[in-house]
């Protein structure tokens, strides 16, 4: 059995419940790879090998390692792959094309490769301070940087179609370079020299945070739920 594990979802982000609910610590037990962003919506964070970096507004990349840091939006898994990627070379447009023998429309899965990048393109959330703005709204003004020529690591999931609410639909992918002066939520990539896995979850366990008031008192617009969430992903494939 291969598990990913979820806490909160983008509906809830979207809801404007951007509050760390869940601790580094607590994550760790449910998975050592994945990604999320810190509480008040505070950067874009990537784990590989157990160990958890943020990417700031400013471009600047931390690594965290105080266990009591707050999420209120993470993916994990423990790294089992499945299989090798079948291809040497890839873009961020052709990635679900390369992946289509893989059959991944109705299942979710997780995707971690290494490569050297003639080109990458990441966007970065600001953190946001109650009382919270819209995701919509954010997503609208979040900074964004580009590097040429740069090797490092993408990590993420596919989730299908029918799941866009409690998560993004689709490719959502982040990336850390080597040297971790770089990283960020991927809008575009071209790669070469890749090497890296996919692994297909049987099990996806959404977790949710029922002891915090606030999202338990939230209630959500649904007109235009998916549109506004398509929108806040940006360049999901």
């Amino acid at each position: 059995m291969s598990r990913l594990y979820q806490h909160g979802t983008l509906a809830m982000l979207m809801g404007k419940q951007m509050q760390g609910t869940i601790t580094v610590a607590e994550l760790r037990q449910q998975g050592d790879t994945g990604i999320g962003t810190l509480d008040g919506l505070d950067g874009e964070v990537i784990i590989l090998a157990g160990e958890v970096y943020q990417a700031q507004s400013d471009g600047q990349v931390n690594h965290i390692t105080d266990p009591d840091t707050l999420l209120p939006f993470a993916s994990v898994h423990f790294d089992a792959p499945t299989q090798k990627l079948p291809f040497s070379s890839v873009t961020f447009s052709n990635l679900s094309a390369q992946l289509k023998t893989a059959q991944l429309q109705q299942v979710f899965a997780a995707i971690k490769f290494h490569g050297d990048f003639s080109h990458m393109h990441v966007r970065i959330a600001p953190k946001q301070v109650p009382p919270y703005p819209s995701l919509l709204s954010v997503a609208e003004n979040q900074p964004e940087f580009e590097a040429e020529n740069i090797s490092g690591t993408v990590v993420g999931y596919f989730a299908p179609q029918i799941f866009n609410g409690p998560t993004a639909a689709g490719w959502h992918v982040h990336f850390l370079s080597d040297d971790r002066q770089f990283a960020g939520h991927i809008l575009d990539f071209s790669a070469e020299q890749v090497t890296g896995d996919l692994q297909i979850f049987d099990e996806f366990v959404q977790h949710l945070p029922i002891d915090n008031p606030d999202f338990r008192q939230m209630t959500l617009d649904f007109d235009g739920l998916i549109a506004g969430i398509e929108a806040s992903e940006g360049g999901r494939k």
